[in-house]
């Protein structure tokens, strides 16, 4: 029987460290990120639907933001400022990542490959609002690491703290201005101070 090695490289995500070009009071790994990015896409879907009315699907949402980043295990974490720096590395970049993705899509059995297809490099269409919520799940994910980060005392992220928020301002999405104003300030918190009884 033919062994497939899609679950095992997934599990290496837990190797790769983001951030790689700030100095960091903690370091972040993919598999953390992954988590965080899958926990805030649900709440954002669940605040669209609940509070505005939408039909985003948040199962469909976390296990997207589960594999957004996953071709970073061949590719690494290039760092956003290099990575969006301009037209060409972003066509390049978009270009490696799909290599990257069609690579780990052959990991897999044939009868999966559609599937995770649709997960790893997923289509606009029905689902184009829930992917823009994943995607501002992500950058509310790095909002948040650099808002621990400044707590630490690290000023080294205060650019892109502001750099983030800036961007999460600018999409107009109300699910974001939501979480921003109603979850956003206990990242601030510590745990006693967020009355947390364990």
């Amino acid at each position: 029987m033919k062994s497939y090695h899609f679950y095992a490289v997934m599990s290496r995500m837990k190797y790769i460290d983001r951030w790689s070009l700030m100095k960091n009071t903690r370091n972040e790994n993919l598999s953390e990120h992954t988590l965080e990015v899958a926990m805030l896409a649900h709440a954002l879907c669940v605040i669209n639907n609940t509070r505005f009315g939408g039909n985003a699907d948040p199962d469909r949402a976390a296990v997207i933001a589960l594999f957004h980043d996953c071709t970073e295990i061949i590719t690494g974490d290039l760092p956003t400022p290099i990575k969006y720096s301009s037209k060409t590395l972003r066509k390049a970049y978009a270009d490696i990542e799909n290599e990257a993705a069609d690579q780990l899509i052959s990991t897999l059995p044939e009868y999966m490959h559609d599937n995770m297809r649709q997960v790893i490099v997923p289509a606009g269409g029905a689902d184009e609002y829930t992917l823009r919520l994943v995607k501002a799940a992500d950058k509310l994910s790095a909002l948040i690491k650099c808002i621990e980060e400044m707590q630490m005392g690290n000023n080294e992220f205060r650019k892109a703290k502001e750099e983030c928020e800036k961007f999460l301002n600018s999409l107009d999405m109300p699910e974001i201005e939501v979480f921003m104003q109603e979850f956003l300030p206990s990242y601030s918190l510590s745990l006693d101070e967020q009355n947390i009884a364990l």
